[in-house]
């Protein structure tokens, strides 16, 4: 008699192909077992390092069917090396290997706060050095006609400032008005905070939380988050979470890359 070695199992009983998914740096997963969920910032033979949304580290191994991808089984593996590409700095632009940084011009870009300035280390660092670019900070912007006034901003020395929140009738936008002129140039996003341009999916929340006003900003974003009430560390964390200019919202990069052009413009 012939056999028949057909696989009569019916299919919705078959398990299912998990795919494999090349672990990039930052593709956010949860190791089930464990329950922590984190974004990749290494992978190496056999393991991959998370990194959760507090900053923590977590080494886990590379097992068929060991992490979660938006809530679906996945088999993390490595990435393949593509073919070499023109590396490039955090802010898009090809990096120049071995150059260095220019002598200071004379010409400024005035941020708001220490946090605006180190995002915009963070991401324009490369950049400005090259440019000679010099990034100060003022501590708000009621004093910034006589900032500008002091500065003197000239065809030889140009002025940029970044402003929080510059939106149609605001204070800001008053201010801002008043000193914008042929050699000074104040433009803004429209968030309360810089917090906020970073991209909620880079700092693994669903979305910035609204505080009502008159409460504290970045302390009633704490709360509402869960963090503990140090807004300090909690900046850190968020600025830990930006590796590039894909994680800023593109009302910030425009604004930034505009400034950069401004004070350097050919002949300044």
């Amino acid at each position: 008699m012939r056999q028949y070695n057909a696989d009569l199992t019916p299919s919705w009983k078959k398990p299912k192909a998990v795919p494999e998914v090349p672990a990039e740096p930052g593709l956010v997963l949860e190791e089930p077992g464990t329950g922590f969920c984190g974004a990749v910032i290494r992978c190496e033979a056999g393991t991959v390092t998370l990194e959760d949304r507090f900053g923590k580290h977590r080494v886990f191994p590379l097992q068929p069917g060991g992490f979660l991808l938006e809530g679906r089984t996945v088999t993390l593996v490595r990435a393949a090396a593509g073919p070499a590409r023109p590396a490039r700095t955090a802010s898009g632009s090809v990096a120049v290997p071995g150059a260095r940084a220019r002598v200071a011009r004379a010409g400024r870009i005035y941020v708001e706060g220490r946090h605006d300035a180190e995002l915009v280390e963070r991401v324009w660092g490369d950049d400005l050095r090259i440019e000679g670019v010099v990034v100060e900070y003022l501590e708000g912007v009621d004093d910034l006609p006589a900032v500008v006034a002091e500065f003197a901003p000239g065809p030889d020395a140009r002025l940029g400032v970044l402003v929080d929140h510059l939106v149609p009738g605001a204070k800001e936008w008053r201010i801002a008005e008043s000193v914008t002129g042929e050699h000074a140039l104040v433009v803004g996003h429209p968030y309360i905070d810089v917090w906020e341009a970073v991209k909620p999916s880079s700092v693994g929340i669903a979305a910035w939380p609204r505080i009502p006003h008159g409460q504290d900003w970045k302390k009633g974003v704490c709360r509402s988050l869960g963090w503990p009430e140090n807004t300090g560390a909690a900046w850190q964390h968020i600025l830990s979470r930006v590796r590039s200019y894909k994680d800023l919202e593109p009302e910030l990069l425009g604004r930034v890359e505009q400034l950069i052009d401004f004070v350097t413009e050919a002949g300044v």
